[in-house]
């Protein structure tokens, strides 16, 4: 495995040497969001105080570091137990190991500090439809909500949803530093290639913290 960097610098190296297999999905048993390398961005300067009701907060406000428990997405019908992932020993991404559980990437910020989050879920899991199954559906304004351990909800709403070809997956804008509390849900996307037994594209979902509950 790399010496700790940051997630984009390590990713566009990875994508530089191994090309499209590096973000390479899975077919219904394999990953559903692309292999991750290395340790998450810098964590915030200060930690601020934590909220609790339904505080609005303005953008580059920032929660504390609070591992995820929950994650609900209204829009989606989805509400689901969330799993922290690791790395495995090649250094790809876990990945969660059910149709419904969504994982959180723990070498990641944690949802409500300051950059990145990235949640992962299957859009098909041994011919199961994932979680994630819907999630290009997600349109500009649509919220979810991550429940996390110190009791506090972080409601982000959705900016853009986007679709890439493997080959052009854009690691800077999905792991790259951020000055406010962002989110990226990601999954597999697009036709699947019976050939090569994967999805051609990936769905990520970019949301920003807007509030509490």
């Amino acid at each position: 495995m790399t010496r700790p960097r940051t997630l984009a610098l390590v990713i566009a190296a990875v994508l530089a040497v191994a090309g499209a297999g590096a973000i390479a999905v899975g077919v219904h048993d394999e990953p559903a969001a692309e292999p991750v390398r290395s340790a998450p961005p810098a964590a915030p300067l200060s930690a601020p105080a934590a909220r609790t009701g339904s505080d609005v907060l303005t953008r580059g406000e920032l929660l504390p570091t609070s591992s995820p428990t929950r994650v609900r997405i209204p829009a989606l019908r989805v509400d689901e137990a969330m799993t922290g992932l690791g790395l495995n020993p090649d250094g790809s991404m876990q990945v969660p190991t059910d149709a419904r559980t969504v994982g959180w990437y723990t070498k990641a910020p944690t949802p409500g500090s300051l950059g990145p989050a990235v949640l992962a879920g299957h859009v098909n899991y041994h011919g199961t439809d994932g979680t994630f199954a819907r999630l290009s559906t997600l349109r500009a304004g649509d919220q979810v909500k991550v429940t996390r351990q110190d009791g506090v909800t972080a409601v982000f709403a959705v900016t853009r949803v986007d679709r890439y070809a493997k080959d052009q997956f854009p690691a800077d804008a999905v792991y790259g530093a951020i000055d406010h509390a962002g989110l990226r849900l990601i999954t597999c996307g697009g036709d699947f290639d019976n050939r090569t037994g994967h999805y051609i594209d990936n769905i990520v979902a970019y949301a920003e913290l807007r509030g509490t509950d």
